[in-house]
């Protein structure tokens, strides 16, 4: 016997409720963020949109491609490199100002604290994921042999 999904009718005043709540939420921090420079703001996002689609969208589908060939046919430790790399390279674009040094002032002033230990922070969890990773994929090989899959 399965089980039912959870889901909301489509229309139901539970989800047009929730919609409209998020809407609204929505609206509210789009006043709040483009009170004050309103322009800047939006050529930020619409250069993070151009630059993600034209940039780095094609480069990071290049370098998966590049470690789907060089796995070979089995490609079982290929997910242990791509989470943390995607998880990295996650913080690398929310932290970069802050990593690269380029904000220090700006950040120190509005909340006085230091902003000289970034780029190690990042550096840090960077390798902490990736040893992380490496752990559990060695502790995986060891626990469970690979056997021959029949068709």
């Amino acid at each position: 016997m399965t089980r039912p999904r959870l889901t909301l009718p489509l229309g139901s005043p539970l989800q047009l409720l929730l919609l409209a709540c998020s809407f609204a939420l929505s609206a509210y921090a789009g006043v709040r963020l483009l009170d004050g420079e309103w322009f800047e703001i939006a050529l930020w996002i619409v250069g993070a949109a151009l630059v993600h689609d034209l940039v780095l969208l094609p480069l990071y589908a290049a370098a998966d491609r590049l470690l789907v060939r060089a796995s070979g046919p089995r490609r079982t430790w290929v997910g242990y490199v791509r989470v943390p790399a995607a998880l990295s390279l996650l913080l690398l674009l929310v932290w970069f100002p802050l990593i690269t040094g380029q904000v220090t002032t700006r950040y120190t002033a509005a909340t006085a604290l230091p902003a000289d230990r970034f780029l190690e922070h990042w550096l840090l969890t960077t390798a902490t994921l990736f040893a992380g990773s490496a752990v559990l994929f060695v502790g995986r090989r060891r626990r469970k042999p690979t056997a021959p899959r029949g068709r």
